[in-house]
This record gives structure tokens, C-alpha cells and sequence, in this order.
């Protein structure tokens, strides 16, 4: 048992000191919500008109993707949602004059372990029956950040009945044929009430990383 739980210790140590296998992921700044600016709000100090609009791309699960990867000290599994439907609102094809919006089903949750799908739709994390959809909404997008990302994405996440402001880098490329966003982030579960430990032997870390494959066609 002694030798056990030195294992275990050594393993955490060495986990914590290598800085996980996420360090190579930017966290996302979480702050209170930020729902009462306009979806399009920008930084030049003059929030655009509610009702500009401009080419509404469709994001559907055939030219996007929600994933998920959440580590513990053993190991880590990877995960993400196979329903969700959402909206690039590409306003004079730039970005930092656009939004985007996604909804998703978190009964749709998956993972690459059946038994682990099960726990995570239960009141240890996700807790589906009560709190059965997720959202995000941005509220601004400027353009600037460390490559290869060339834009930061602030925005209203609503997950697990909570909403927080995220902001995050973000690879953003707009063609003649579709719109490409792409992130990865780093949150922390328990700002939005996921406060569920693990084993004794084998703790959940706190952060999980978000992966966004966002790619609709226009029209």
C-alpha cells in the first residue's frame, strides 16, 4: 500500500510539474457575463446596430465539430457532441465585424469509453436531465493574437445552467467559398459547477481543453 500511494504521489508531482499534457493550450480568461452587449460589438468604442446583419452561414455537424479532452492523472479521454446548430453572421466579409452563435444538445455527449458517456450525462458532471442544452454566443472578435492564431474571440458560454464570459485565440479565414474558425482553450469545469473529483487514486484536473472546427459554406 506505502508503495501505492508513493506511486500515485509521484505520479501527481510529475504530472503538475510537466504542467499537464494541455500546456501547450491557451487558457481562456473566464470572467461574468457579458449577454447585455450587442453579438457583434467591436472595440472601437461604437457598439454596431443590433440589427446589422450580414451572410448568415450555417454551422451543422456536417462542416463543424465540438470535442472536448479531459485529463486525469492517469491518462486522459477525449470526447464532444454529435448535435448542435449554430450561426456565422459574416458581416462585410471581416471578421472582427461578425458574430457567431452555436446551441448544443448535451444529451448528444459522447466519449471514447461507453461507461464513461454514462457518468458524464449524470448529476456528476453535465447532469443532462436538468440542464440538457449548452450555448455560445460572441460578443466580440478583434483581430490580434499569437500565431498561428490571428484573431480573440470574447463570448457568453452557457453550460451546466452557468454563464461565463471566455476569451480565447482563435485561427480565423474567410474565402470566397466558406468561413474557417478554429480553437483550442482551456476552461476550468468548476467555474461552471462540474466540481466532480474522481477516484481518490486517480483526481480529474480541474481544466478541460475545447477543440472548435467551425466551417460553413457560404452561400
Amino acid at each position: 500500500m506505502k508503495m501505492f500511494l508513493t506511486a500515485v504521489l509521484g505520479s501527481t508531482l510529475l504530472f503538475a510539474a510537466c504542467g499537464g499534457p494541455d500546456a501547450n493550450i491557451p487558457k481562456a480568461n473566464t470572467s461574468a457575463p457579458s449577454s447585455n452587449k450587442p453579438a457583434n460589438a467591436t472595440n472601437t468604442g461604437t457598439a454596431p446596430s443590433t440589427t446589422a446583419k450580414g451572410e448568415g452561414l450555417a454551422i451543422t455537424p456536417a462542416n463543424s465539430s465540438v470535442t472536448f479532452v479531459g485529463y486525469k492523472v492517469t491518462g486522459q479521454h477525449s470526447g464532444g457532441f454529435t448535435l448542435f446548430s449554430g450561426t456565422v453572421d459574416l458581416v462585410n466579409g471581416k471578421p472582427e465585424e461578425s458574430s457567431v452563435s452555436v446551441d448544443i444538445d448535451a444529451t448528444s455527449i459522447f466519449s471514447d469509453d461507453a461507461k464513461l458517456t454514462e457518468h458524464l450525462k449524470s448529476k456528476d458532471f453535465f447532469e443532462i436531465e436538468k440542464f440538457p442544452k449548452a450555448s455560445f454566443k460572441s460578443t466580440k472578435i478583434e483581430a490580434g493574437a499569437k500565431a498561428p492564431d490571428n484573431f480573440t474571440i470574447t463570448g457568453d458560454l452557457e453550460m451546466h445552467g452557468v454563464t461565463k464570459s471566455v476569451t480565447f485565440p482563435a485561427k480565423i479565414d474567410v474565402t470566397d467559398a466558406d468561413v474557417t474558425v478554429k480553437a483550442g482553450f482551456r476552461i476550468n469545469r468548476k467555474d461552471f459547477g462540474i466540481v466532480y473529483a474522481g477516484m481518490a487514486d486517480n483526481a480529474i484536473r480541474d481544466d478541460v481543453s475545447i477543440m472548435l472546427n467551425v466551417k460553413p459554406n457560404r452561400k
